[in-house]
């Protein structure tokens, strides 16, 4: 059996979480950029990367675009691919329905990323929906990456929507509480950046210390309306 020919088209933050993973288990993936030393640059970081020209896209089993929703359509309006190319739609504000209703011919299957660039690349363990099973030689690729998931693509932009909502409310309430009490912006910073990311992280793996504990308990006595003063 061939090994399967897998591009990627799309090498900003994400593209670069995807191939950081794809290069420790050596998994040989082609990159495509109009700009073909913009191509030959990001290569030069990955061992199991090689530039692909535009007519070579046409030769592969599966594209990933980890592109911006506005650029999906127009990039596949602007090359030539044979229908048993599996393209993979990444982005999460275009709903992959809309792009098969342009192109019926084409083999195209939604892969939808739920988490943040940055724990990807550091962290691997990705979480990716999808709304139909994938060929099994596709869902090892992201398997290098994570878990693939069954589920709504609506779902993940609801998800991610409150997610961003309720992080971003954290922050704008750090920063004025911590203004109120005059502490230095120097601190705010901090907080955003590295206490509270981690305490969040830590309470969703279960391993908060003693301190963090306290708190919980005490937000859960106040959201259970008992007054602890």
């Amino acid at each position: 059996m061939k090994p399967m020919k897998a591009g990627l088209v799309g090498i900003g933050k994400l593209g670069t979480a995807m191939m950081a993973h794809w290069h420790r288990s050596s998994s040989p993936i082609g990159i495509y950029h109009p700009v073909k030393k913009k191509a030959e640059d990001f290569v030069q970081q990955f061992q199991n990367g090689y530039c692909l020209s535009k007519e070579e896209l046409s030769n592969l089993d599966v594209l990933v675009l980890a592109l911006p929703a506005l650029r999906v359509i127009p990039f596949i309006s602007s090359i030539r691919i044979k229908g048993s190319t599996t393209i993979i739609n990444m982005a999460t504000a275009l709903q992959t329905n809309e792009i098969k209703s342009n192109f019926p011919s084409l083999n195209i299957q939604g892969v939808k990323f739920m988490g943040h660039w940055k724990d990807l690349l550091e962290h691997g363990n990705g979480l990716f929906i999808t709304e139909s099973p994938l060929p099994p030689e596709i869902e090892d690729l992201y398997h290098s990456l994570g878990k693939v998931k069954l589920d709504r693509e609506d779902c993940l932009s609801e998800v991610n929507k409150l997610a961003t909502y309720y992080a971003i409310k954290a922050a704008i309430e750090i920063e004025k509480d911590f203004s109120d009490r005059g502490i230095s912006p120097e601190y705010v910073k901090r907080a955003l950046t590295s206490l509270a990311p981690e305490v969040m992280r830590s309470y969703s793996e279960g391993n908060l210390g003693h301190f963090a504990m306290d708190i919980v308990k005490e937000v859960q006595a106040e959201k259970g309306g008992v007054n602890l003063d």
